[in-house]
């Protein structure tokens, strides 16, 4: 491929040719996000083949025009890149990015297959949610915006709302606590604004070489409150857990599905020899595991979150320390009462919250369980 540079590709350009609107730029096409809601309009496809498809309430809605061809996938993608990112997808096939256009601000990831170009483009919304918006089940999230220390694990599917969560605990932090709040994100995605709090934002590619490097570099900067975008590796894994060891109120993230798995998925990034000692790192440092979903509502207007929720507890700590983590569900289905050491959750429990509230239809609610058989024990429960 020919260097291309951002100035042969400006965002305003027409290119699209839509069935019953003209044509399109990919402003234009962004613009739609501003119209319908961030919560409502989640993300926007481009590849070569097939018509643009926005998700919409979590299914696929394609525009009604043309297949987009190389030429077109180039013309809508490229002006969303910086100059770096343009040479990184010419060297490396693929690139994350961010875009921001007015109150939005756009996470992106641009990669090579088989057709040729392709974009994956989430919206987000640039005001950070109240956390009272967010749909906890319970005052779970006052505990957490009071620790000083621990390990503070958001875990789900792409998608989930996992930065939203995270970015609203923070923002909170931040109005209350006089603290240092310093982040490594890739891409930074919620642009928390300075309250009470000092925070430095910094973005892997652009302002740190990854996310090992940014912790590392971070136990120099005297943070109070830390937030890592994803724990990708063995490396960022460790290090996370000794900074929340060490007196720091660590945030991250995970792609699993529900809290058991997410303490798998940590112990399976380490050896056999090594998983004791990163079992007794977990006990000590973790202080809560939350797993959301964001289900459609039952009256169609978007969609509402449902959560599993872990709270590292001694009886926990110790499943961990001793390795028998398939026991922890039964924790969540037990600890459940409104106490500082308990507040736990399962995802059955609070879809069958939902669908008793008539927020979200039964069908619905048996599409997103890990568990039926707990889902409709639940649901014969008062």
């Amino acid at each position: 491929m020919t260097q291309a540079t951002t100035a042969e590709y400006p965002p305003s350009a027409k290119v699209y040719p839509t069935e019953n609107a003209g044509k399109y730029s990919i402003l234009d096409m962004l613009k739609y996000f501003e119209e319908h809601g961030a919560l409502r309009v989640s993300d926007l496809h481009i590849k070569v083949g097939a018509p643009p498809a926005y998700r919409v309430d979590g299914d696929l809605v394609k525009l009604k025009g043309p297949a987009v061809t190389p030429e077109i996938a180039k013309q809508l993608i490229f002006p969303l890149l910086k100059e770096h990112g343009l040479q990184k997808l010419q060297t490396e096939h693929s690139v994350d990015g961010s875009y921001r256009i007015g109150n939005l601000q756009f996470r992106i990831n641009v990669f090579r297959e088989n057709d040729g170009f392709a974009a994956a483009i989430r919206a987000l919304a640039l005001d950070v949610p109240p956390i009272e918006q967010i749909g906890f089940p319970n005052d779970i999230w006052q505990d957490i915006v009071d620790l000083k220390a621990g390990l503070v694990l958001l875990t789900g599917i792409t998608g989930a709302g996992k930065s939203t969560t995270i970015a609203s605990l923070v923002g909170r932090i931040s109005e209350k606590t006089a603290c240092r709040i310093i982040t490594v994100e890739d891409p930074i995605e919620y642009i928390l604004p300075q309250k009470y709090s000092m925070i430095s934002q910094r973005e892997v590619g652009r302002d740190v070489k990854s996310f090992h490097d940014g912790l590392k570099e971070m136990m120099r900067e005297d943070p109070d409150v830390i937030f890592v975008g994803e724990m990708r590796d063995a490396e960022t894994i460790a290090m996370t857990l000794m900074a929340a060891e060490t007196g720091h109120l660590v945030f991250s993230t995970l792609h699993t599905r529900d809290v058991t798995g997410s303490v798998t998925r940590i112990l399976d990034y380490f050896p056999e020899g090594r998983q004791a000692e990163v079992r007794n790192q977990l006990s000590l440092g973790l202080a809560y595991v939350i797993s959301q979903k964001l289900v459609p509502r039952k009256d169609g207007q978007g969609r509402i979150v449902a959560m599993e929720i872990l709270n590292n507890n001694y009886a926990v700590a110790n499943l961990i320390r001793t390795g028998k983590i398939e026991q922890l569900y039964s924790q969540l289905q037990t600890k459940t009462r409104n106490k500082s050491d308990e507040k736990m959750l399962t995802l059955e429990k609070h879809l069958s919250i939902l669908v008793k509230a008539d927020k979200v239809d039964l069908l619905e609610a048996q599409k997103w369980v890990n568990d039926l058989k707990a889902f409709v024990d639940c649901m014969q429960r008062d």
